[in-house]
């Protein structure tokens, strides 16, 4: 299994690929540096990439999946509720293509403030 890391401030987490074309994708072309923004308990970025949609893409995500919306050419860590979520769902702004997992306790977003950039490199860079 493949395994990066996303760096956040001063937060770092290990991410789990999946076995997915979007996770190879992205594998094939990190490191990759966006420009942070916030939705509700969401940080999303957008890339250079153009990722088709995947059949299992989907808006309400489980917390410890990391996402990619086709549609915006963005990656999303949700880990709470958005603007749009019903009850305590993570429901993120469109479907999305989950390409990894992690089991870091995401919770730990919300003690950053004023996020400039979000990294995210092979685990041995």
């Amino acid at each position: 299994m493949k395994k990066c890391k996303i760096i956040m401030d001063n937060i770092m987490f290990i991410i789990t690929l999946r076995k997915t074309p979007t996770a190879q994708i992205i594998y094939d072309n990190l490191p990759i540096i966006g420009d942070s923004h916030k939705w509700g308990k969401e940080y999303y970025f957008y890339t250079n990439l153009k990722i088709n949609i995947e059949k299992s893409a989907k808006a309400i995500i489980n917390k410890g999946e990391i996402a990619y919306w086709p549609n915006g050419n963005a990656i999303a860590i949700g880990y709470g509720i958005t603007p749009i979520s019903v009850a305590n769902e993570i429901r993120l702004a469109d479907n999305c293509n989950i390409w990894a997992d992690t089991e870091f306790n995401l919770d730990l977003l919300d003690n950053i403030k004023g996020l400039k950039k979000i990294v995210i490199k092979r685990v041995n860079n």
